[in-house]
Parts: structure tokens; C-alpha cells; sequence
């Protein structure tokens, strides 16, 4: 009769741990990029950016184009540096506006 009992608590200790390294690990990243694009992109043309997991393989940021498209960009090249210093300053809050 024991020994039931003990495999039925071994099995029972051993899905609990399978449980919570499963949820301790949290989902995959959303998007990762593999390719990139290497033409400069009009800063008139992008809506906004996101940068990529840090889980991901390779650093990238997404662009969101004002078309819906997304184009990976490598994040240490420097019009992609610029573009983004651009689009920070463009969506800071508290500037003064034209109109």
C-alpha cells in the first residue's frame, strides 16, 4: 500500500517541478530578426521602432513603417542612430508645438 502512495507523490513532485521551470521560463521572444535591410530609410517614412529581445540571437530594432510594413535594421550602424534620436526627440512629451 506504501508504495503507491510514494510513486503517486514522486509523480506528483515531479509534474509541480516541470510546472514551474516551464513558467519560470516565460514565453519566446515576439519577433527576432535574421535578416536586415542596409538602405537608409526617409525618416518620413517611419512611424515608429521597437527594439528586439534581448533573447533574440542578433541585437536589431524593428522599424514600423508608415505603411504597416516592418524592416529589421541593425541598431549600431549610424543613420539607424540617428533615425532613432530623431523619433526619441519627435515623441518627447512637453515640446512646444507649431500650431
Amino acid at each position: 500500500m506504501a508504495a503507491p502512495r510514494l510513486a503517486l507523490s514522486l509523480l506528483v513532485v515531479m509534474l509541480a517541478l516541470v510546472a514551474l521551470t516551464e513558467g519560470m521560463r516565460g514565453a519566446g521572444p515576439k519577433k527576432c530578426c535574421f535578416n536586415f535591410n542596409t538602405k537608409v530609410v526617409a525618416k518620413e517614412r517611419v512611424a515608429g521602432y521597437i527594439k528586439t529581445s534581448q533573447r533574440c540571437s542578433n541585437p536589431a530594432i524593428l522599424l514600423k513603417m508608415v505603411t504597416g510594413r516592418q524592416l529589421c535594421v541593425k541598431p549600431s550602424v549610424q543613420w539607424v542612430k540617428d533615425l532613432i534620436t530623431y523619433l526619441d526627440v519627435k515623441a518627447a512629451p512637453g515640446e512646444s508645438s507649431t500650431l
